[in-house]
């Protein structure tokens, strides 16, 4: 049994530890550390037992990027997700279990999906979106972001220099033969920005993306992010612990203070890191999920994004919020899986409406620059 929670990407004010003479804007710049939450141990064993391939690309700012890839194939993924039956109870949580039928046989690739994490985690955290989409018949690559995983460190760029990275690794991928087919981009959160960047970049070259919980603005997303997880309380005494002593050095500092010190280290101004103009400008068709819940990245965020384009859909779910979307592969693995295929088979320029099952969570499905919302 393997549980993971692949989609804590903001909860990197309690799992920083912080000194003393760390600041907010310092956090911003870089995460400093990977999310309690995430597994790492437990990750690279169950890794260490599939077949995979990996490495490294010296993107063209010198930081070294790793890769993972996974063929597509039969690895006998068997998933679950359970809620807590009431409130206080056991925390929401997924089951991954592996258990092949024999042999494992790679299959040729219908396309090659690249999978993006979110702040604070890494490429292998998307183990079973990976594995999801590795066996609906794509090639998957995982890419760890500067500052996370394997990669090398570098000033973030919340998605603009990112996306210049996983160009280059694309750009290496594809001339090495592991890029094959149809190009998706799939990303999470921090992720889902840069995927959104790296479309508008590559152009022609991607066929779509699917953009969850995504920001479309950094520094909005900064000031509803933090205030927050400031007044979170998580479960367990250590948790609780840290997130007391964040909201005690913390609390008490001016959003656009700290965001104007990180600007300044960044030589980015977070305020114009506009991912609704990237989504504007992209050729790729876009597919948005939000979680209606969602105060980590708040909903407004998704559906401004869904405005920016005619070639995005948009579907935002009841009752899940930052932490629960990712998690329910369930729900989603169908409707990405058929939304990609139908767009890779379509007529050229026409992007495919997701087709949702008979199910309550799925709240508001909109078209962009539609204007409308249900």
């Amino acid at each position: 049994m393997m549980r993971l929670l692949l989609a804590c990407a903001c909860l990197w004010l309690a799992a920083c530890s912080p000194s003393s003479s760390t600041s907010l804007s310092e956090r911003l710049v870089s995460p400093g550390g990977a999310s309690p939450l995430l597994d790492q141990a437990h990750i690279a064993a169950t890794i260490a037992t599939l077949p995979n391939r990996s490495g490294k690309v010296t993107s063209r700012a010198g930081v070294p990027i790793f890769w993972r890839a996974f063929d597509a194939g039969d690895y006998g993924l068997h998933y679950r997700y359970a809620r807590p039956r009431h409130e206080g109870g056991q925390p929401m949580d997924m089951d991954l279990r592996l258990a092949p039928t024999g042999r494992f046989q790679a299959q040729p690739p219908r396309g090659t999906v690249v999978l993006l994490h979110g702040w604070m985690m890494s490429g292998d955290a998307m183990l079973p979106w990976s594995l999801q989409l590795a066996q609906s018949g794509y090639r998957v690559v995982t890419i760890d972001l500067r500052n996370h995983g394997h990669s090398g460190n570098g000033p973030a760029g919340y998605g603009t220099v990112e996306s210049d990275e996983v160009v280059d690794v694309i750009h290496a991928l594809r001339a090495s033969g592991e890029v094959q087919g149809p190009l998706y981009l799939f990303g999470v959160s921090y992720g889902a920005a840069t995927a959104l960047f790296t479309a508008e970049k590559l152009g022609s070259e991607v066929q779509g993306v699917v953009a969850m919980e995504s920001f479309a603005n950094a520094g909005d997303a900064i000031r509803s992010m933090i205030p927050h997880l400031l007044a979170s309380q998580p479960t367990g005494w250590q948790a609780q612990a840290v997130a007391a002593y964040a909201r005690w050095r913390y609390a008490d500092q001016n959003m656009d203070e700290v965001i104007a010190a990180a600007n300044r280290r960044l030589g980015v101004n977070l305020d114009r890191v506009d991912v609704s103009r990237a989504v504007a400008r992209s050729q790729a068709c876009v597919l948005l999920l939000h979680g209606d819940d969602d105060q980590h990245i708040p909903v407004s965020q998704g559906r401004r994004l869904a405005q920016a384009s005619p070639r995005a859909h948009y579907i935002e779910m009841r009752g899940e919020d930052h932490i629960t979307l990712p998690m329910r592969i369930d729900l989603l693995g169908g409707v990405v899986n058929d939304w990609m295929a139908r767009d890779a088979g379509g007529p050229a320029g026409l992007c495919p409406a997701p087709r949702l099952p008979m199910e309550a969570n799925f709240m508001a499905l909109a078209q962009g620059g539609s204007g409308s919302n249900g």
